[in-house]
């Protein structure tokens, strides 16, 4: 059984790709707290138009074809999918802006799937899920600590 995957979309007004973040992931991976299930960079024309972008080279040439075709936008297509389906449509257009450039990761959340499976187990299915926003972050932050300066 899988863990939970998360979609995430990173936004990159001038990329300077170094093998950073791909190192990053072997870490997590074989900590045991999260895999890169796929990765794909897109550009968003002002005029709309999202395009699928080469990978760097140590990125492996394997990527991107999951979160293309989960999305629903065929490899090198001008056309934003509505990706995702269940209630709530989620559009890769929606979430890059017009004259940028995104990566777009599958993220299995290793470390989640004995949770899940246990909520599952108990008859509990997941409601909502979200991510705090950098400013919601921050209001928590605030909250929590005891004299009032954020937590660092």
């Amino acid at each position: 059984m899988m863990g939970p995957v998360q979609v995430l979309v990173v936004g990159f007004e001038h990329p300077a790709f170094s093998g950073e973040i791909l190192a990053e992931f072997t870490r997590l991976r074989q900590a045991g707290i999260v895999r890169l299930v796929d990765l794909l960079l897109v550009s968003r024309a002002e005029d709309g138009a999202v395009e699928t972008l080469p990978l760097p080279a140590d990125a492996g040439a394997e990527l991107g074809g999951l979160v293309a075709g989960l999305l629903g936008q065929p490899d090198g297509a001008n056309e934003t999918g509505a990706g995702l389906a269940g209630d709530a449509m989620w559009s890769l257009a929606d979430a890059v802006p017009p004259g940028s450039v995104a990566a777009v990761a599958l993220i299995e959340h290793l470390w989640a799937g004995p949770l899940t499976a246990a909520i599952r187990k108990a008859g509990g299915n997941p409601l909502e899920e979200t991510w705090l926003a950098p400013d919601d972050l921050a209001a928590l932050e605030a909250l929590m600590a005891p004299d009032g300066r954020p937590l660092r």
